[in-house]
């Protein structure tokens, strides 16, 4: 499984990597290319989403045609043209034409659904979860590497980096990753708007919609506020002095985020806390926009006020730092299980166009996320767009518990010499689908409907 599941996971990683790694410096660094403004930065920072958002299905379904490695390595390509242009960007509409590029190259789901291709549905939640320590890992990695990287050899480093790391990502794939599945199938064609209404893929797509927005506001806006606070609060400096300080906060943030993302990691899938996990992380992204929004009011509100007393401004500043360990939190809580749980709604059949709609709902979240921060940070409106995304979140919290648990499906795998009519097992109660791989006859069932006797003696009659 490793041999599989690791490369893969490390060109999923290096592509979320990509995404990551500019996020915590790109609204500071950025601002400072020709023609820049405050909306032009935040069109950057969501462009990459706009362009992953509109290719992601249309990667799936062609990976599901013309056959994974293919459409990666169209993807990855991409990505490195992208890449080269940004940095080699001296202007704010070359950045963004080189990020919009990046963007184009949309295999996330392709590589996802490949290892579910390759990974039997009971240790698929470890796979999902390995390549979602990947995605954390390089989460973490860039909110380190980042601010380090960008002051010493500028934004252009950071670009070079995700370039070099694509083109080792292209070797993994042609020379560790294995051949392709082959998967027989008695499934019949879904309409893709399907993966749009359904009660299931419509609340998965929304979590990884707000998720990815909230993603891009809070890496917008992190860097900003904390710099803005800093120099008045305990930091005590200047805005050059303050940025400097930028990496603590996200490397004392991540090695939060790294208990979170381990425990999510080792438990939700494998214990079935999955859905429990998805709620406690929605709950903390709750807490964080409402202190985001008090801890900018309070800030403002003495300021305006001209009553400038240190004790009111450092709490301010710690509320706002305590409010992004918890994004932290709640994110990397996230990360490890989300892609498992959106693929255990999907048939073997379509899950490359099922993951493509599903990040490209992510990838549309941090668009809108980085576009309307920007519009509200331009005209002043920050402290009433975190409570706009505190109403948001508490409806996302609502919506959550009514998705069915993931952990409800369960697989029957049969040996394949076995006599068994697919179509007729596939009508039964209770089944969700049948299909024949390289191993097994595999009876995918909802638990809550039927069991493995039933379903055996139903093979038997």
């Amino acid at each position: 499984m490793l041999k599989t599941v690791l490369p893969l996971s490390f060109i999923v990683g290096t592509r979320f990597f990509g995404l990551f790694i500019v996020l915590p410096v790109l609204s500071l660094y950025s601002s400072i290319l020709k023609d820049a403004n405050d909306f032009l930065v935040g069109l950057l920072v969501g462009l990459y989403a706009l362009a992953q958002m509109i290719l992601q299905v249309p990667f799936g379904i062609l990976s599901d045609k013309i056959g994974r490695k293919k459409t990666l390595l169209i993807g990855l390509l991409v990505f490195i043209l992208g890449s080269i242009i940004c940095a080699n960007a001296n202007d704010i509409y070359t950045m963004i034409l080189g990020r919009t590029l990046q963007g184009a190259g949309a295999i996330g789901a392709v590589a996802t659904a490949m290892i579910s291709d390759f990974i039997v549905e009971e240790q698929r939640s470890k796979a999902m979860a390995i390549m979602g320590m990947f995605i954390g890992l390089a989460f973490a990695l860039s909110m380190v590497i980042a601010p380090i990287m960008s002051a010493k050899w500028g934004l252009s480093s950071l670009f070079e980096l995700s370039a070099i790391l694509t083109v080792i990502c292209i070797i993994l794939l042609f020379t560790i990753v294995p051949k392709e599945v082959k998967i027989k199938h008695e499934n019949t064609k879904t309409p893709l708007k399907v993966f749009f209404t359904e009660k299931n893929f419509f609340i998965m797509n929304f979590t990884n919609f707000m998720q990815k927005m909230l993603m891009s506001i809070a890496f917008f806006t992190t860097p900003i506020i904390f710099v803005k606070m800093g120099v008045s609060s305990l930091l005590g400096t200047s805005s050059v002095v303050a940025s400097e300080h930028l990496w603590k906060l996200y490397t004392v943030s991540m090695i939060f985020g790294f208990f979170a993302m381990g425990i999510a990691g080792s438990l939700g899938e494998k214990r079935g806390f999955s859905k429990q996990f998805l709620i406690l992380g929605v709950f903390l992204f709750l807490i964080y926009c409402v202190a985001v929004a008090l801890s900018l009011y309070a800030y403002d509100l003495f300021l305006y006020k001209y009553i400038y007393t240190l004790i009111y401004d450092d709490l301010a500043f710690i509320v706002f730092i305590i409010a992004v360990f918890v994004f932290f939190i709640a994110f990397n809580l996230h990360e490890p299980i989300m892609q498992s749980c959106a693929s255990k709604f999907a048939k073997v059949n379509e899950k490359g166009a099922a993951l493509g709609v599903f990040n490209a709902f992510g990838y549309f979240g941090a668009f809108i996320g980085g576009s309307i921060i920007g519009l509200a940070f331009h005209y002043e409106f920050e402290i009433q767009s975190f409570a706009i995304l505190s109403v948001l979140s508490l409806l996302w919290l609502i919506l959550l518990f009514f998705l069915k648990n993931p952990k409800d499906f369960k697989n029957l795998y049969l040996d394949l010499n076995e006599d068994i009519n697919i179509k007729e097992m596939q009508n039964t109660y209770g089944v969700i689908e049948v299909y024949k791989n390289s191993k097994n006859i595999v009876i995918k069932f909802d638990s809550k409907k039927t069991n493995e006797n039933t379903l055996l003696e139903k093979k038997d009659k």
